[in-house]
């Protein structure tokens, strides 16, 4: 296990929100930051000691900056392995690239799951138009097809629901290679959210209960209802033997949906997220320290309740215009994510409330 003073520097791939709150976390710690980002307005680079501004592809810039951190994480799961692979002895890299090439790959990432005993949606993988009949007589419909890579928040996907003209869907997803991916009857959705530390510690926060609205996370709730705590023990242990069999370290979630039969596993995140925001405010110790505790080298904190009961929810679009009111209360605790233009579906920030 390798120990990092403070005063060492952490580089972080991606200039998001997760990146922002990231440094911000490592900062509390006395860890310097270095922000490495295609975007010039970087709002993780606003409140980091380093900003390089270049592509994901540039294998130069991108050994220069690995040479100048004593360890890499990244806040965006969709940074180019590639490019990763050639600068892997610059620096060490938390996550494993192993577990960004599995969740690039909605495929792939439904099969490592099925491997470590989890059970997914049928799916059927669609190359091209003629395999789309294909893959839906096999699912059958209602369905829902999901590009292969990239796509999040709802994009890169399209609901089909039966009788529906099919070309339509396949223009919606621009001709990609996809995942046709069959209805799951649920009553719940949640999030597994686990840190692994170098040693192989695995601590999990409270399972949130994570409610959607247009394809995008609106309120994550801990603690979870009953019929989600009774499947936790289960999606707990997928998720722990996932990260084993990939050798992380850092924060991982796995997100769920909640059945008759069981836990269905949905898709993973190697990195913090979205679902575990509330945990700044309500739990003990955040999802961001505790990722920067892993990624260091330094043991991890405690990951329970710091209230009888927490809610987030996301601030989309002209929602975070609110802030004035939303400040009115008292027991709101606000992050604003400092992103300049608000458009529809854009997330500029969140809110939590503890209850007691």
């Amino acid at each position: 296990m390798r120990t990092l003073a403070p005063g060492s520097t952490i580089g972080i791939l991606g200039g998001g929100q997760l990146g922002r709150m990231l440094s911000v976390a490592a900062a509390q710690l006395g860890y310097r930051c270095h922000v490495y980002a295609p975007n010039a307005n970087s709002v993780a680079a606003e409140v980091a000691a380093e900003f390089t501004c270049a592509q994901d592809d540039d294998v130069a810039a991108l050994t220069r900056f690995a040479e100048s951190c004593d360890v890499v994480t990244f806040e965006f799961e969709n940074v180019p392995v590639g490019p990763l692979q050639k600068i892997r002895d610059c620096a060490p890299l938390h996550p494993p690239i192993a577990a960004l090439d599995i969740a690039q790959n909605r495929i792939a990432e439904k099969v490592f799951a099925r491997d470590h005993g989890g059970t997914t949606a049928p799916f059927a993988e669609v190359s091209d138009r003629a395999t789309l009949d294909i893959a839906l007589a096999e699912i059958g419909t209602p369905a829902i097809l999901k590009t292969i890579r990239m796509g999040y928040d709802g994009k890169g996907q399209s609901r089909i629901r039966p009788g529906d003209d099919l070309e339509d869907h396949w223009q919606a997803v621009a001709g990609k290679p996809c995942v046709a991916e069959g209805f799951v009857t649920f009553s719940h959705e949640f999030s597994v959210i686990l840190v692994r530390g170098q040693d192989g510690e695995i601590r999990f926060w409270n399972t949130p209960h994570n409610v959607h609205e247009d394809g995008i996370l609106a309120i994550s709730t801990a603690p979870a209802p009953d019929a989600i705590l009774a499947q936790q023990d289960a999606a707990r242990a997928l998720a722990a033997r996932m990260a084993e069999a990939m050798d992380y370290v850092g924060v991982l979630t796995c997100e769920f949906f909640a059945t008759e039969s069981g836990p269905v596993f949905n898709e993973m995140a190697p990195r913090v997220h979205n679902s575990g925001h509330w945990t700044i405010e309500g739990a003990v110790t955040s999802q961001f320290e505790n990722h920067i505790r892993a990624i260091c080298g330094l043991p991890l904190g405690d990951t329970g309740l710091a209230a009888n009961r927490v809610e987030m929810h996301n601030l989309i679009g002209p929602q975070a215009d609110e802030w004035q009111a939303l400040l009115a209360d008292g027991a709101n605790h606000l992050h604003l994510y400092g992103k300049g233009e608000t458009r529809p579906g854009r997330k500029m920030g969140h809110v939590t409330k503890t209850y007691f």
